[in-house]
């Protein structure tokens, strides 16, 4: 019997593909986003994924509508929406997606798993919003709850992810349980990064590269099939050890996730995008590790790592798509297949068919390697042995991957603006 996790603003799945890497079932999951939710069912459709806003949802509804029903939770895990508490952006105290960090609180306080995992930005640590963060702690210690109080920003470069990604995790544990450790560090950039979060004293070994991540993955300009769809059967180059743990052709000796049914033949995830030539002639003139000046993208090194990958933002704030990085070899942005593998996503899972959400699912979510890490020091602690689980299990319907916000919606019997379409001031 493999331990029960529940996560809690999913997203795509980021966090639970990282949990089930480590041994967990997750068995429910809940989303916003209708787009999402199809998404996380076509990647885990032996799984419950509930679309619904947690402001509106209780614990007893996630039990029974799940698996779940009347069996202890081992540990509810999520991140609520971070833009309010970037440090990009105006971090408004008064930011209408704060408050669900105590819609987190209350569905713990619900759910009584025995552990929990809260992720977000490094943000939430600093001035005015450190107090929300001391308040949310305060709020677990005076309900049976115990909280790790030296809470810490960790890195994903340190955790075998080609990405400088920091984020903030708090975990806590009920009161007769032992709080975890944080994951010690295993890799770190073979070039010396800026981020004060990457840890660069030990003697780690090398965090693969950009190149290790995507140099195997066919060049899409070869191929015209992909201008109007988001696959091809491709042929692939020599894979690093890290692109071929994200092929399949290589074993990973502590991943107890569920084999998925893929052909690895596939490319997917990877329409084409037309640059003007203009455009690819500025990629073109970008040093690598450099910032094209006119569009602002980031050019990546290949033996460097990745910058942040960010989401852009919702469709109640206009739908921008985040500057997406320049590839180091062709005049191009890069992919979206290119993006996951830069965030240790597994050639299997697959992203919604337009650009913008296959970036924005990429962008919003934590590395699964990273959750992956935090994961596995909840397993030891709750002194479970993991087991490789048996036999490939079939992904969901393709047609999960095309549906627009009215037929996602739909499907899960939302109201379509359940997103709230960006509003328009009226000039009159």
């Amino acid at each position: 019997m493999r331990p029960i996790a529940v996560d809690l603003f999913a997203g795509a799945g980021g966090m639970t593909l990282g949990f089930e890497q480590a041994g967990f079932d997750v068995l429910c999951a809940v989303e916003l986003d209708p787009i999402h939710c199809a998404i996380h069912e076509f990647n885990f459709p032996f799984w419950s994924i509930l679309c619904a806003n947690v402001e509106n949802i209780s614990g007893d509804e996630i039990r029974k509508r799940s698996r779940i029903k009347n069996q202890e939770i081992d540990v509810v895990f999520g991140g609520s929406p971070c833009q309010g508490f970037s440090f990009i952006g105006k971090r408004a105290l008064d930011d209408p997606r704060n408050p669900l960090v105590f819609h987190f609180l209350r569905l713990i306080l619900e759910l009584k798993p025995k552990y929990f995992v809260f992720e977000n930005v490094p943000g939430l640590t600093a001035g005015e919003h450190q107090k929300v963060l001391l308040k949310v702690i305060q709020n677990f210690e005076s309900n049976g709850y115990q909280v790790e109080a030296n809470y810490q920003v960790i890195n994903a470069a340190n955790y075998g992810v080609p990405q400088d990604r920091a984020r903030l995790f708090i975990l806590g544990c009920r009161q007769g349980f032992n709080l975890p450790q944080y994951p010690q560090p295993y890799t770190k950039p073979k070039i010396s990064k800026k981020s004060k979060y990457i840890v660069d004293h030990l003697d780690l070994a090398a965090t693969p590269t950009v190149w290790d991540a995507i140099g195997d993955l066919p060049e899409v300009e070869n191929y015209t099939e992909l201008i109007d769809r988001d696959w091809v059967i491709a042929e692939y180059g020599n894979h690093s050890d890290y692109s071929g743990q994200l092929r399949g052709i290589l074993s990973i000796e502590n991943d107890y996730s569920y084999k998925r049914l893929f052909n690895c033949a596939y490319l997917t995830c990877s329409t084409r995008t037309k640059h003007s030539s203009q455009s690819m002639a500025r990629f073109r003139q970008t040093q690598p590790g450099k910032t094209e000046p006119i569009s602002h993208f980031y050019k990546l090194a290949k033996n460097g790592i990745c910058k942040t990958l960010r989401a852009g933002t919702p469709r109640n704030r206009g739908g921008f798509t985040s500057p997406r990085p320049i590839h180091p070899v062709t005049p191009r942005c890069i992919t979206v297949r290119e993006a996951a593998r830069l965030h240790s996503y597994p050639d299997w899972f697959r992203f919604h068919v337009t650009k913008w959400h296959g970036f924005r699912q990429i962008g919003n979510s934590v590395p699964p390697l990273l959750a992956k890490a935090i994961a596995t020091e909840i397993i030891s602690v709750l002194d479970i042995i993991p087991v490789k689980p048996q036999g490939k299990q079939q992904l969901g319907d393709t047609s999960l991957l095309q549906l627009n916000m009215f037929h996602a919606a739909a499907r899960y019997g939302v109201d379509e603006n359940i997103i709230e379409p960006r509003s328009r001031i009226s000039k009159d």
